[in-house]
């Protein structure tokens, strides 16, 4: 019986430690979501998995890439494809409130991918996973910098706000990304 249980301890520990060791250290962590007290582990949200991140602001003259950005997430989530935004007031274009912010996201454009509450995106403040995107890519210039990441090799491309969510060659590299 204590062999039994020795290799079930050891069976537990061993998927702890595989599962933190797939989780790259950009990921650790917990972010709240948007407008609300409920949290997302982003290890279990996107390690392993391709994405698309985008920092994003509520008035801004690129908010309306909310509503191509939602069609990317109708598009390829079935496809394995993680749409997260993370909201920022790093170019001051923030709205006033959260509840301001969801209502624009949720209600004005039908947002239904992970949008997660107000953080840095630039500079020493940034959070961890713009960190990694900014040191592998380019730190974000402006709202609506779109960052694919390969969940396999954490390789990142950057597109630029110009870039629309619906463009050619960001759907080229995302659907390029996807057949991996």
């Amino acid at each position: 019986m204590k062999a039994l249980i020795a290799l079930a301890f050891s069976l537990v520990f061993s998927s702890a430690a595989l599962q933190a060791a797939e989780c790259p250290a950009y990921l650790e962590g917990q972010y709240r979501q948007l407008h609300s007290s409920d949290s997302v582990d982003l290890c279990d949200l996107l390690a392993g998995k391709d994405a698309l991140i985008v920092n994003t602001a509520s008035h801004c003259g690129f908010t309306p890439q909310f509503k191509a950005l939602e069609a990317l997430q109708q598009q390829y989530s079935d496809r394995g494809l993680v749409l997260v935004g993370f909201a920022s007031d790093d170019f001051k274009q923030a709205a006033k409130t959260e509840e301001e912010a969801a209502t624009i996201c949720y209600t004005n454009y039908g947002v239904t991918f992970t949008m997660l509450a107000p953080t840095a995106v630039t500079g020493s403040e940034a959070n961890d996973v713009f960190q990694y995107l900014g040191a592998n890519s380019k730190q974000p210039s402006w709202n609506f910098n779109k960052y694919l990441l390969d969940g396999k090799t954490g390789a990142v491309q950057h597109f630029g706000s110009r870039v629309k969510p619906d463009s050619k060659v960001l759907t080229e590299a995302i659907e390029t990304l996807l057949q991996q």
